[in-house]
């Protein structure tokens, strides 16, 4: 894998990504030493569907109420 320092990075970044695209893995290094490494980023292979958990999720009466002890706990409760 070939290693490359940042300010060398920073300078060739559309070079680099073009390597990282042809299918390459590139090391970035800061003072020698190996710190990041540039990928290929791969999709996940299912696309997520909109609504798909519809029905399946229940969101309780009192979602929004806080229980008392966490009310006196934030100094919100009855004095």
């Amino acid at each position: 894998m070939p290693m490359t320092n940042i300010s060398e990075a920073k300078a060739q970044l559309s070079a680099l990504i073009e390597r990282v695209l042809a299918g390459e893995e590139i090391i970035i290094a800061k003072a020698g030493k190996p710190v990041a490494r540039l990928t290929k980023f791969d999709r996940p292979g299912r696309y997520r569907r909109p609504g798909a958990l519809k029905g399946a999720i229940r969101i309780a009466e009192d979602f929004d109420e806080l229980p008392e002890d966490l009310q006196a706990a934030f100094g919100m409760g009855e004095q």
